[in-house]
């Protein structure tokens, strides 16, 4: 539900800021007559980072920014076309038009106590929402944190969510500006405006006196209000895609009457199109008809309505159709257009402008340099791209960026007899990125499994965010493609460079969000052809059966190669009939031990004359392989083959959806993937039931805050200049101390050790027994160098290894020599969170030493951690079994670890300064732990783009 309007308690025509009776545009006034470009309130100017392009409920962008004086004829337009009834609604009493004294009310702000922002489509306004700032008594106030909001909203756009856009972004806007409660008074007649605010999610006090309802609500975000601000998310733009696929009618800008040239191309695509199709041709004579489409000069000049706009012109001409396409009420926009962000600088500013220039007129833009897009609904078919036939329709969303990859993946899906259900290959992904076909492919009912090629990610939080949640219900199949190399095609990187991923991160990044990564375009259609076509395995063991020894050991190693558990192949020798092949599967179905089938199937020989059968000559087989088929579905277990010169027996087996592979790797690898994936849903569904972050003991937030803002008040300045890439810098070792006692993680203390009299003075304070390490950084966790003597039990011990290691140093200044009480025995650890710009914080774990640093046994997450993700991280490293008691050896306090782990997730999330925190050894002995060296990195507040109001990002 959208509103009509809310009223502040100040009356229309009067301006608390004046005193009563004075005219503004004749007396002084107390609040200057902002102009853009200027700010009071960081001096900074016009406030441009509150400009956001959103998406409304119904799929179409609008522009939130502030108001400003040279709104005044806007605003007045805005008011002539709202009824009289929600005119009422905003000001409780009929109130038909504007003074000039409301008029500059309206639109002069300070950005600070008062400020208003607008709505705006096509340059018109198409809703308002405003604060003042009050103090407790409800008067004006320039200190308190309360203010009243209203919001008017045009009738044409009422029902479209622009009213709780607003109140998302008035809510940053007032947060900003230090004011943590917004009231607001509403007439109860307006159910809708009252209804904007109570599914708000936020904190709310209601009451009713006078014939009003008094609302009253926090602006604290809540586990609530992010909830509704991310399904709001979700509908709109699932909704925005649907409205891409499922146009009424289409015009093609740029048709020429060149057979070869791409707008005929796209025409000729077209052809199947049930809706209303048009051709524009600006110089194209009266009566011109190309390929049975009349041809207008103009965009402007077709009668009808158009709902999708595909252009072909060359780039310089793009702008002009892009206004004509915007004042003629087109909806959506697909590019293919080149010489944009592909180009360089230059081409990627001309970019930025197409989409501003799109979203300013409600449109949203696929591409540019895009190849298109392709709907196989047989109710309203689209194929508005460059594939020269419509697919088959079928259960992939399939996404890329590429038009090249575009093509390989049409192409393998046909080859294969595959069908798609949708189809997206975008380009410079300007507008229209994978996070929105993800968004409709979870609502798709035709859509089982996506399948994706990427380079680079827009938002990869957001990215994690939707994947994760599809994931739990379709699989979702990525290549990424750019894994080894830092360079992409120039239209498909990020910006900044900065944002790009590490491939670690990327990995962890999809481990967390339960996406299937493959390495291959084969893997893909691989492992999405088993994900559509089977039942989810329930474990990893797995029986194999057929006609050929060879060809089952080869399977059973594979097996082995890719982690599952295989038993003994089962070989019904090459003599082996339809009846052999239904007995043998449906023996190993029907086996509890047993949750996946792989069949193995050659040319039996000897037969016809002596020669191999043709492909057609095994229906017997066929027949079999479809009953055993039903009988998996029936058990929810997953039947596959694979074969060798058996094509026929493929073709037949696809009516059952029984994926069949001419080598056995291809497909035991994609078994992995769906039983790798399998285990996914099941954690990440007990995860949604028992997942929890522990509330810590020990914890002093507040204490731990002011820390890090004291540093940062006492350093930055010298940071930012000594450090130009970035103010980042290391806290000194007692300030670190210090931060991570605040979480309850102990660092075990270190005493400086100059001459060996200092040494046996920090031995005693400390006590026995103790180690002797020198601090250079390349001597810092090296024990193999010499530069650590441990189990040091006396002062004799102690004095001879300062006078060993004094001599081995040189007395080298750099390479101080430190006391540190010695730890238990246990196995060395690493422990480590860090920022990613593009992200967030992650939290890393490792072994010590060779495992982590040498072979990059590191495992990843996500922050905020769960007690499951920690449990699962610590398990994952592939050296883990040294904490479980490898080779007799005591199992360690994994519950120490666990728990250390949580806290390190605690402090990164809480404090958003901290950009890197480092914990080096930590010693996990059978009972407790203790860390031995910390490493803490700070920089100012990052800013954190997933977590403000709903906004379309811009590349």
């Amino acid at each position: 539900m959208d509103d009509s309007g809310t009223s502040p308690r100040t009356e229309p025509g009067t301006d608390p800021a004046t005193e009563p009776g004075t005219d503004p545009a004749t007396e002084p006034s107390t609040e200057p007559a902002i102009e853009p470009g200027t700010d009071p309130a960081d001096e900074t100017g016009y406030p441009q980072h509150w400009e956001a392009d959103v998406l409304l409920r119904d799929g179409g962008a609008a522009r939130i920014r502030p108001i400003t004086p040279t709104d005044a004829e806007r605003l007045v337009e805005f008011y002539e076309q709202v009824s009289e009834q929600s005119k009422y609604f905003r000001f409780f009493a009929p109130y038909p038009r504007l003074s000039d004294k409301d008029v500059r009310r309206f639109t002069h702000h300070d950005y600070v106590n008062r400020v208003g922002l607008a709505a705006v489509v096509r340059d018109r306004f198409i809703a308002t929402v405003r604060y003042d700032r009050i103090d407790e008594d409800g008067r004006p106030s320039t200190t308190g944190t309360d203010a009243e909001v209203a919001f008017l909203v045009q009738d044409a756009h009422q029902g479209r969510g622009v009213a709780s856009a607003l109140l998302e972004h008035i809510a940053a806007v007032a947060q900003e500006r230090g004011i943590r409660r917004f009231t607001a008074e509403v007439l109860p007649e307006n159910r809708k405006m009252v209804k904007v605010f109570t599914d708000a999610g936020y904190t709310q006090h209601r009451s009713f006196a006078d014939g009003v309802v008094h609302l009253e609500f926090d602006l604290e975000p809540t586990a609530a209000s992010l909830a509704v601000m991310r399904g709001r998310e979700h509908r709109a733009e699932a909704r925005s895609v649907q409205r891409l696929l499922t146009p009424r009618s289409v015009a093609v800008v740029g048709v020429s009457r060149n057979p070869q040239s791409v707008g005929r191309g796209l025409l000729r695509s077209l052809a199947g199109f049930h809706g209303e199709l048009y051709a524009v041709n600006r110089s194209a004579p009266d009566g011109t008809v190309l390929d049975g489409v009349p041809v207008h000069r103009s965009l402007l000049e077709i009668p009808g309505p158009v709902d999708l706009a595909l252009v072909a012109v060359p780039e310089a001409a793009v702008p002009a159709v892009v206004a004509d396409c915007g004042a003629h009420g087109v909806q959506g926009l697909v590019v293919v257009t080149a010489g944009y962000a592909e180009t360089g600088p230059e081409g990627r500013d001309r970019q930025r402008a197409l989409v501003r220039q799109a979203r300013a007129a409600g449109m949203r833009v696929v591409g540019p340099n895009a190849f298109g897009l392709v709907s196989t609904d047989p109710e309203r078919p689209l194929n508005a791209s460059l594939a020269p036939v419509l697919p088959a329709r079928g259960p992939f969303g399939v996404f890329c960026q590429s038009g090249a990859i575009g093509v390989a993946l049409l192409e393998a899906a046909h080859r294969r007899g595959l069908g798609v259900s949708s189809f997206a290959s975008v380009g410079n992904r300007a507008d229209v990125s994978g996070n929105d076909m993800l968004q409709f492919w979870e609502e798709d009912a035709a859509t089982e499994v996506v399948l994706m090629y990427m380079e680079s990610f827009g938002n990869p939080r957001k990215f994690t965010r939707i994947a994760r949640r599809l994931a739990a219900s379709k699989p979702v199949v990525v290549v990424k493609g750019a894994r080894h190399t830092g360079s992409l095609p120039p239209g498909h990187a990020v910006q900044p460079a900065s944002s790009r991923l590490r491939d670690a991160t990327v990995d962890a990044l999809f481990r967390q969000a339960g996406v299937v990564r493959v390495e291959t375009i084969t893997d893909l259609f691989d492992t999405g052809e088993l994900l559509a076509g089977q039942p989810l395995p329930a474990g990893d063991r797995v029986a194999v059966v057929g006609n050929s020894d060879s060809l089952g050991l080869l399977t059973y190693d594979a097996c082995l190669g890719s982690g599952l558990r295989p038993r003994s192949p089962v070989d019904l020798t090459t003599a082996a009939t339809g009846e052999n092949f239904r007995i043998a599967l449906g023996t190993a179905l029907g086996d509890p031990a047993v949750d996946a089938v792989i069949a193995v199937a050659i040319p039996p020989i000897g037969v016809h004359g002596g020669g191999a059968p043709e492909p057609d000559d095994e229906p017997e087989v066929a027949a079999a392989l479809l009953d055993a088929g039903e009988r998996a579905r029936e058990l929810g277990k997953p039947l596959l083959l694979t074969h060798l010169a058996l094509g026929g027996l493929a073709e037949r087996l696809r009516a059952g959806r029984i994926p069949a592979f001419p080598a056995p790797e291809r497909a035991v690898h994609a078994l992995a993937n769906a039983v790798h994936y399998a285990e996914w849903r099941r954690r990440s569904a007990e995860a949604e039931r028992t997942a929890r972050i522990p509330e810590l003991e020990g914890i002093d937030e507040a204490r731990a805050r002011a820390l890090v803002e004291g540093a940062l008040g006492t350093r930055l300045a010298v940071a930012a200049r000594t450090q130009p890439g970035g103010a980042r810098f290391t806290l000194p070792e007692a300030d670190a101390e210090a931060l991570l006692g605040c979480y309850g993680i102990a660092v075990r203390p270190v005493l400086p050790a100059p001459d060996e009299e200092s040494a046996v003075r920090a031995a005693r304070r400390l006590g026995y027994p103790v180690a002797l390490k020198a601090t250079a950084d390349h001597l810092r966790h090296r024990p193999d160098l010499g530069s650590v003597r441990l189990d040091l039990d006396g002062e004799e011990g102690l004095r001879r290894a300062h006078r060993e290691l004094d001599a081995l140093l040189g007395g080298a200044a750099q390479a101080r020599l430190v006391v540190q009480q010695l730890a238990p025995r246990g196995v060395d650890t690493v422990i480590g969170a860090a920022v990613d710009p593009a992200v967030g914080a992650i939290l890393s774990f490792g072994l010590a030493g060779a495992p982590a640093e040498l072979l990059g046994d590191l495992a990843h997450r996500l922050v905020p951690a769960t007690d499951r993700d920690v449990a699962a991280l610590i398990r994952e490293v592939r050296a883990a079994p040294l904490l479980f008691g490898w080779r007799g050896a005591d199992p360690v306090d994994t519950g120490a670890l666990e728990e250390l782990l949580l806290r390190v997730s605690r402090l990164v999330d809480d404090l958003p300064e901290v950009a890197s925190v480092d914990l080096e050894p930590v010693v996990v002995a059978p009972q407790g732990l203790a860390v031995l060296g910390a490493v803490v990195r700070i920089a100012p507040l990052p800013v954190r783009t997933d977590l403000g109001p709903r906004a379309m990002s811009s590349l």
